[in-house]
């Protein structure tokens, strides 16, 4: 197997910071080219939540994680859950113990099915953008939901010379779709011939967005999202 797979590719990253996805891609020989979309506004107090009320803590992104974190570690009888390992570790981290329940595939849906059925009290975490599927999955397993604004994703203006270099790339990647929202707001709905989300949310975002999507990572992760530009850009001369 060829050791740098993405030599002589540009590939368009559009997270709100550079880190693991653009550390890969660049690994995997890419030209990255980080151009944020998105950035990130923290909203709740962090420490003065109150979490008393709540049988569970529930977050979707590091974001969320960072947001309440210490104020698990202030409820030690809440549990808590968490989308994905990454944000697993960092609300554990915060919280000062570990986190019953983590989906294999870091999807809200499997999420969902990863908890135990209700009913019980939850607070989740999640952006102000977030989609439906979560709050919506727990209340139909029994569970009273309450749903917090941990953090505001803000539309960031690229300059002339990053809408450039965006759509003269090989490829583009969206790993949420508050990004491809942005990519639309900010750059319009023209992209380079190869499209990456990943995951289905995402993807279903950016397409009602107005981007077309061509390839969806099935391992929802970064390290997924790496390996399917690879994928997507091999087959390309």
């Amino acid at each position: 197997m060829h050791l740098r797979p993405l030599a002589h590719r540009r590939v368009v990253t559009t997270r709100d910071h550079r880190g693991r996805l653009d550390s890969q891609l660049a690994s995997a020989g890419a030209d990255v080219v980080h151009v944020p979309l998105i950035e990130i506004v923290p909203a709740l107090g962090g420490d003065d939540l109150d979490l008393s009320p709540f049988d569970w803590v529930v977050v979707t992104s590091r974001h969320g994680a960072s947001a309440v974190g210490r104020a698990a570690a202030n409820a030690p009888r809440v549990r808590l859950a968490a989308v994905g390992s990454r944000t697993a570790a960092r609300l554990a981290e915060l919280a000062g113990r570990s986190v019953e329940v983590v989906p294999n595939r870091q999807t809200a849906a499997d999420l969902v099915e990863a908890m135990p059925p209700g009913p019980a009290a939850v607070l989740v975490a999640q952006a102000d953008r977030a989609d439906p599927t979560l709050v919506d999955g727990l209340q139909r397993r029994g569970y009273a939901v309450e749903s917090v604004t941990a953090y505001r994703t803000v539309t960031r203006t690229p300059t002339a010379e990053e809408r450039h270099a965006a759509l003269h790339a090989d490829a583009v990647t969206f790993a949420s779709g508050s990004a491809a929202e942005g990519w639309v707001e900010a750059i319009g709905q023209r992209s380079p011939s190869i499209v990456v989300a990943i995951g289905p949310v995402t993807a279903a975002v950016a397409s009602a967005a107005g981007l077309q999507i061509t390839h969806v990572a099935a391992d929802h992760s970064i390290e997924g999202l790496v390996d399917t530009v690879i994928t997507a850009l091999s087959t390309r001369s």
